[in-house]
């Protein structure tokens, strides 16, 4: 199949459509809207980082202006229609695609990550028990005699190390939240299984993550289809090969590329945007945004996540949130919440693109008036 080249124009259009970021409400609103949300995405990441909004409400408010945090809730706790796992960070994932993370889990039970092998026996049948009486959160348990961090994410309460750990080996689930406290619950009963779901084989696992690709990003490269995940790609590739001999891949040679190989579907390479340019303030961990040398590519913006860096060094600001209008990132606002006050705080505003400054002004004020009721709101 011949290359189809691509100017980074285009290539926006399509990325744009697959994010559903063109249209004012395209998931509709309440808690349907976010499973509907996080199964097109495929996940929501999730950050404890709260300067504003944490990061997963904010990725499905971008996308479902009526988006209540209770939505988020009664998905996960009530309509279980979501659950918390491990995809290249924590994050939202649907629950259909349990089966094809359970080899994740199988991997965690044969040979646990380094920081985990400190947890004992004893500790993991403490947290177990504990939790055949029923659902517990970490403020439940308050016998646990404190012991030295072995790892920077590690935890001092063995206990806690102990449901991390049966969390990714997929025997304790995340029934709940309130703000950043956990609620674990036995995997089985929580979801009401009798048997769990058959674990999906190699070959599927394959297949779902190109198809989780090309969906919410419309053209796809190794690199985004296995971010953070260099493990698959070899297999990916192959696999990517495969659909082009039979035609339902077709390479793809955006504007700048260099050295990366993209695919998209033939039917996606023809999007168009929706009528109406579409304002959105984003957050630093949006899909649109935390592969950054993607949208520096098909954008021509460079994020800075600069929370980290020392305050003289940093260009954007402590963290900064690009705004989208259109097909353009026209800015980056760094923000914070005045709690007490009710109200969005800027730091820093910084425009950057090519576009007309004055013009996108208006824009940008009015997405924050409603960035900042979406703050302080439900």
């Amino acid at each position: 199949m011949k290359t189809v080249p691509l100017d980074t124009i285009a290539a926006r259009r399509i990325w744009l459509r697959a994010q559903r970021l063109d249209e004012a409400a395209p998931f509709g609103e309440g808690p349907g809207a976010v499973a509907a949300a996080v199964a097109h995405l495929g996940y929501v990441q999730i950050d404890t980082i709260n300067v504003i909004e944490r990061c997963h409400h904010h990725i499905l408010w971008s996308r479902i202006p009526a988006y209540k945090r209770s939505d988020l809730a009664t998905a996960q706790s009530l309509d279980k229609s979501v659950f918390e796992y491990w995809t290249h960070a924590l994050a939202y994932v649907p629950a259909a695609d349990f089966r094809f993370f359970m080899d994740k889990m199988a991997a965690m039970r044969r040979s646990p990550w380094t920081w985990f092998r400190s947890v004992r026996k004893a500790d993991t049948a403490k947290v177990m028990a504990r939790l055949r009486q029923g659902p517990l959160t970490m403020r439940d348990i308050d016998d646990d005699v404190l012991v030295e961090k072995d790892h920077a994410w590690a935890s001092r309460k063995p206990s806690k190390h102990a449901l991390q750990l049966a969390f990714h080996q997929g025997a304790v689930t995340i029934a709940a939240r309130t703000g950043m406290l956990k609620t674990y619950d036995l995997t089985a009963r929580h979801f009401g299984w009798e048997a769990p779901p058959k674990a999906a084989s190699e070959r599927q696992r394959l297949n779902y993550l190109l198809d989780r690709a090309l969906r919410s990003q419309g053209i796809v490269s190794l690199e985004s289809i296995c971010h953070l995940d260099a493990r698959s790609k070899p297999a990916i590739h192959a696999l990517i090969e495969a659909r082009v001999r039979k035609k339902t891949l077709a390479p793809v040679a955006v504007e700048g590329e260099g050295r990366t190989r993209h695919w998209a579907a033939p039917e996606t390479l023809d999007a168009t945007l929706e009528e109406g340019a579409q304002t959105h303030i984003l957050s630093p961990f949006d899909p649109l945004i935390i592969q950054r040398k993607r949208t520096s590519l098909i954008f021509g913006y460079d994020h800075l996540f600069e929370a980290y860096v020392p305050k003289e060094k940093r260009k954007l600001g402590y963290f900064a949130l690009p705004v989208l209008i259109g097909d353009e990132i026209v800015a980056a606002l760094d923000l914070k919440t005045d709690r007490a006050a009710g109200k969005v705080l800027i730091q820093q505003w910084t425009w950057v693109g090519k576009g007309d400054a004055k013009a996108h002004k208006g824009k940008v004020e009015e997405a924050l008036g409603r960035f900042e009721a979406f703050q302080f709101g439900g």
